[in-house]
């Protein structure tokens, strides 16, 4: 395989996979990039914007109108920090209460993606992926 080509693949499987759950978060008036600050609001707790940026590997413009659109569907909300240009993203309790739905939809879009592979092709999947994402440059 040409070096490049892994950058063409992986982007191209990329846009597959987010298109795909982009169809099924599209019934909750989500996509996948809200989707990535409520999980990770979910899993991490609460974040600044700085934190999240560098927790999503984004940059800080893209990252403020998700946020903006979350703040409007009352997903999330901004908590001033003690530095008056810090402000904590925590998820809302509307958020909280519709998260097993928009959970589920991702899981569901998860399994049937990674149904045609054997069990064992999907743990290996995951091992690599999370390897690999350990092992890269911060």
């Amino acid at each position: 395989m040409e070096k490049h080509e892994l950058f063409h693949t992986l982007h191209q499987l990329s846009r597959q996979l987010m298109n795909k759950l982009n169809e099924e978060l599209k019934k909750y008036g989500l996509y996948h990039a809200q989707w990535s600050v409520i999980y990770t609001l979910k899993t991490q707790g609460s974040l600044t914007q700085k934190q999240l940026c560098a927790y999503l590997s984004v940059e800080a413009p893209p990252l403020t109108r998700t946020i903006q659109r979350l703040v409007k569907q009352d997903y999330v909300k901004q908590i001033q920090g003690k530095d008056r240009r810090e402000k904590h993203i925590v998820l809302t309790e509307k958020a909280l209460t519709e998260y097993p739905a928009w959970e589920k939809a991702v899981l569901d879009v998860n399994q049937t993606l990674l149904e045609p592979l054997p069990n064992s092709s999907q743990q290996e999947l995951y091992k690599l992926l999370h390897t690999w994402i350990k092992q890269l440059p911060q």
